[in-house]
């Protein structure tokens, strides 16, 4: 196999994550398959990802960087309801989009994953700011954003494992969902 000194830890963690979401799972990426789509020897990839926890930590942090970015692109220049609407979309779009990063942005990071709780401070900060914009300051802005976050991650995943088969417009059952949602805020 050809050496790669192009190689570095960011493209190693971008092919994990194309590998990853192309599989549906973290789990069914090994760091021998990955090694081999990279054309090179396992213990060269050590190099770059210290082990398969490692790996995943990368890919948990390249996970939050994307919905990050995908958030605050969809929120940009908007507030209150009209906001949570494009971020609500945007989350919704990503769950589908990066089906085995997203498992892994959903758990709070440990203290010392500092950048995954940089990221995660990012993402309660921009929300916090939203819910702001809705008059909802404090304990019932973190209580607000847990509920959103909920009935996000609760519909993505019912969709992900095929939980509604019905006939009728699940953009319509999501739409309604997340005003219902708005309805009852204070």
């Amino acid at each position: 196999m050809p050496k790669r000194r192009w190689l570095n830890r960011e493209l190693v963690i971008k092919r994990a994550a194309e590998l990853v979401d192309e599989a549906g799972s973290v789990t069914a990426v090994s760091l021998t398959g990955l090694a081999h789509t990279l054309e090179i020897r396992t213990p060269s990839l050590y190099n770059h990802v210290a082990s398969l926890e490692d790996l995943q930590v990368g890919l948990a942090v390249y996970g939050a960087r994307l919905l990050l970015a995908d958030l605050r692109q969809a929120a940009q220049g908007m507030v209150g309801q009209e906001a949570i609407m494009a971020i609500a979309a945007a989350y919704r779009q990503f769950a589908h989009s990066h089906p085995g990063l997203y498992p892994l942005t959903i758990r709070a990071p440990e203290p010392e994953e500092t950048e995954l709780v940089a990221l995660s401070q990012e993402l309660i900060q921009l929300l916090l700011l939203i819910m702001s914009s809705l008059g909802l300051q404090g304990d019932d802005a973190i209580h607000a954003i847990r509920g959103l976050r909920a009935i996000l991650h609760g519909f993505t995943s019912l969709e992900a494992a095929g939980g509604y088969k019905m006939a009728l417009d699940q953009e319509e059952s999501f739409r309604r969902l997340v005003s219902a949602y708005l309805a009852g805020l204070p």
